[in-house]
């Protein structure tokens, strides 16, 4: 009866052991079920897809740029992250700013990696002039970097009533590229460096002479210069600490995309500033803005063999310059303006030469547009901004959209 007891129980025994069996192996199907392999199959296809031709991927710019630092960083001085807050204090201006700049700054760290410069001092004409092509007046500095015309001439760079090359992006960022990486040669100190630049190489190195190259603390060398050249290496380092630790600061860094880049188109032949403007399907004033080393109202092929577009209007203007007949404008003859620019230029470098002004005409003037400066205004029309003020009454810079400026005097 025993036995018929155990042979009756023998299939329930079955099912048991079948079901301690199979138990173990429900994990390792869990396990396949959330295993990568599933995820990776389901988002194969459109990654081996290949991207268009027409949509070229951006890089990231700034991790190229923090990677080519070579100073301090944020915490290394109180005063460099006094003056990194000061930048950023209004957010939304300091990422407009900086938006309007990006074009000017890919370009230049550009050069600055071809020479080996440290990133930092790409940032450098944040510092001299916000990245603006500044005009310069009466033997006084000019161009984003700020150059003094008799340093230009040292530099090799071309400025005379046709031509300013130190507003013109390519060879100002080239040639101060140049000194910049021979100052490193001479010092090996980039902080002495930019000390070189503000103050002078000659009175640089006379101190390092007499006081040795200063140890790597404090960051801010203790050499016995002027307290300003001590602030323009603090800001640059402020600068550069913004663009390590953005999120410190609640800014954004903005980015451009790849058609927004600066690039060289080649000209053979001079031709008026309006029709380069309008070859390219850009505004004159941006064209100008761009282009600012011409002083008067024509492009100029003597002085220079190429005018800087944003590259998703290059092409454009190669296709319109193919188009265009090889004698059309070659010997362009010198607009008004440009005669009075040249007569300015002259003035200014040589004041016993200086003619006679001439009146501007009469009857222009000027809507203002949304973002336009009093600055851009008058290099569009070639006139100072003081006449500007001057013929409107103003007191100051400011400017409101829809107001309507005199452009020139009366006569």
């Amino acid at each position: 009866m025993n036995a018929r007891r155990w042979r009756s129980l023998l299939p329930a025994l079955s099912i048991l052991l079948a079901a301690c069996v199979g138990t173990p192996s429900q994990s390792p199907r869990r396990a396949v079920i959330k295993k990568p392999v599933v995820v990776i199959n389901h988002v194969t296809p459109p990654a081996v897809t290949p991207p268009s031709v027409n949509v070229p991927a951006v890089p990231d710019f700034w991790p190229q740029m923090r990677s080519s630092f070579a100073m301090s960083d944020c915490d290394a001085d109180p005063a460099v992250l006094a003056w990194a807050q000061r930048y950023t204090k209004n957010p939304d201006h300091f990422e407009d700013q900086l938006r309007q700049a990006m074009p000017q700054l890919i370009y230049v760290h550009e050069v600055a990696t071809r020479y080996g410069v440290a990133g930092e001092f790409a940032l450098l004409p944040w510092i001299e002039s916000g990245f603006q092509s500044l005009p310069g007046r009466r033997n006084r500095p000019a161009g984003m970097w700020q150059i003094m015309p008799m340093t230009a001439n040292k530099m090799g760079l071309r400025v005379d009533g046709r031509f300013d090359a130190r507003l013109d992006v390519d060879a100002s960022a080239n040639a101060v590229m140049k000194l910049l990486s021979h100052y490193h040669d001479k010092f090996d100190d980039w902080r002495v460096v930019d000390y070189a630049y503000n103050t002078g190489e000659f009175n640089v190195a006379k101190l390092v002479d007499k006081f040795g190259t200063p140890p790597a603390e404090p960051v801010i060398p203790h050499l016995p210069v002027k307290s300003g050249t001590k602030e323009h290496l603090t800001r640059l380092l402020a600068m550069a600490c913004v663009v390590r630790e953005p999120e410190r600061f609640g800014v954004s860094l903005p980015t451009i995309s790849d058609e927004q880049h600066l690039v060289q188109v080649g000209i053979s032949q001079s031709m008026p500033m309006a029709k380069a403007a309008d070859q390219a399907g850009i505004p004159v004033s941006k064209m100008k803005d761009l282009n600012a080393a011409f002083r008067g109202n024509t492009m100029d092929a003597g002085a220079v063999s190429y005018v800087l577009l944003p590259a998703n209007h290059a092409q454009q203007f190669r296709d319109s310059l193919l188009q265009t007949p090889s004698a059309t404008d070659t010997n362009a003859v010198p607009s008004a303006d440009d005669v009075q620019q040249d007569a300015d230029a002259t003035a200014e470098t040589n004041p016993s030469k200086a003619a006679t002004r001439k009146p501007a005409p009469s009857g222009k003037t000027h809507t203002v547009k949304s973002g336009e400066s009093l600055w851009q205004i008058a290099h569009r029309y070639s006139v100072s901004t003081k006449k500007l003020q001057q013929w409107n009454h103003l007191r100051g810079p400011a400017l409101k959209p829809g107001q309507v400026l005199k452009v020139s005097g009366d006569e």
